[in-house]
């Protein structure tokens, strides 16, 4: 039921593109899946999704779980029925939403007692309850409960929660019973490329459908990250496909296909649109500045999304200074489009055998630090 099939690889980078075949459809990777924390991407109606070019998209275990419960959305014929959305759903396990509790929540090893940020009614999460509760969503890939550590940490802390995680992972694959949800892994290890290639070599022994890349994007640099996904890319099994967790900026998109990762997901598009905050071909814009006030061009005269199809950046930049909830509608779909549409150029690359000058372009072209405001 569950396929990943290798269809090109950049001999000079490691980047692929592949096919990964789930119950709700076939994704097309290197892909960039919008997140829907509460069974919605914020502002987003699933036929906008399909139509800017989302194959896949992300709920929230931990959110899910709290509100409206996991036994509702099983009732109503599991998450895809629940919000209206027939594509393919992933579900984290909700383990980095629970660690992010540090002043709220107890770690043993049999799991975690955590106090809800919603009404602080108390919560004992385990392996098997994120197994159990992902079941009754009915994602297509469910992820493993492990344990997120900070940034910076220190070794002996890393270490425990590495091993925890390895613990965890076995419990997950113990308690998991759906045949038509694949069960990814989860190699933590923080920036120590010992613990990394020691928890991937762990979950690999397990034989896991898929394998994610967790812990990073938490506070460590760009280098530091590049520097583990090089650990890891010759390391994790080529026939499977790769999740980096968490990761959404443009440039770490690319920099991460080139180092083999398939899949990529973040709340920044969305969160930043909703702030004025836009992804261009040629960097970050500030739709709020002054300088849009008549500006009557596109948001990127490069792109071809709704947006920059039918408003310009004077009436964007006029309807979040108004506070109308069209701006923000706006603004997140031309940041989901960029970055769907972004991945998808990557891939058209690697197919094509043209990813490193791709790659060479993009890095040129988007400013990485600059904002035009």
């Amino acid at each position: 039921m569950f396929e990943y099939r290798l269809v090109a690889l950049c001999p000079e980078t490691g980047a692929r593109a592949g096919e990964f075949v789930t119950p709700h459809g076939v994704i097309e990777t290197p892909v960039f899946m919008p997140v829907g924390t509460q069974a919605t991407v914020k502002a987003m109606t699933p036929e906008e999704l399909t139509a800017l070019g989302a194959q896949i998209i992300l709920s929230n275990t931990y959110h899910l779980y709290l509100r409206p419960g996991a036994d509702l959305v099983a009732e109503a014929g599991g998450l895809h029925t629940f919000m209206g959305w027939q594509g393919p759903i992933l579900t984290d396990s909700g383990g980095f939403q629970v660690f992010s509790l540090s002043a709220l929540r107890r770690v043993s090893d049999e799991g975690v007692h955590f106090r809800s940020h919603r009404d602080g009614s108390n919560h004992f999460m385990t392996p098997e309850l994120a197994m159990a509760v992902q079941e009754k969503l009915g994602s297509d890939i469910a992820m493993c409960f492990d344990e997120c550590v900070p940034w910076p940490c220190d070794a002996d802390e890393a270490a425990r929660a590495t091993a925890r995680t390895t613990v965890w992972a076995r419990r997950c694959l113990e308690a998991h019973g759906r045949s038509d949800q694949a069960l990814f892994g989860i190699v933590q290890g923080s920036v120590l490329e010992e613990l990394r290639l020691q928890s991937a070599r762990e979950l690999i022994g397990l034989d896991f459908p898929g394998y994610a890349i967790g812990g990073l994007s938490v506070g460590e640099s760009h280098d530091e990250m590049y520097r583990i996904l090089d650990v890891l890319n010759p390391v994790l099994p080529q026939e499977k496909p790769r999740y980096l967790m968490g990761v959404g900026f443009p440039t770490n998109l690319v920099e991460g296909i080139a180092r083999g990762v398939d899949m990529f997901d973040c709340v920044l598009p969305s969160r930043n649109g909703r702030n004025g905050t836009l992804f261009t071909s040629s960097g970050r814009m500030n739709i709020k500045g002054a300088r849009f006030e008549r500006d009557l061009g596109p948001i990127d005269e490069t792109c071809d999304c709704y947006v920059c199809r039918n408003y310009s950046r004077a009436y964007v930049r006029h309807l979040h200074r108004c506070g109308e909830i069209l701006g923000a509608r706006l603004c997140t779909w031309h940041n989901l489009h960029f970055l769907v549409h972004l991945v998808k150029k990557a891939r058209k690359a690697i197919i094509g055998g043209t990813f490193p000058a791709f790659r060479r372009s993009f890095m040129e072209s988007f400013m990485e630090g600059a904002y035009l405001s």
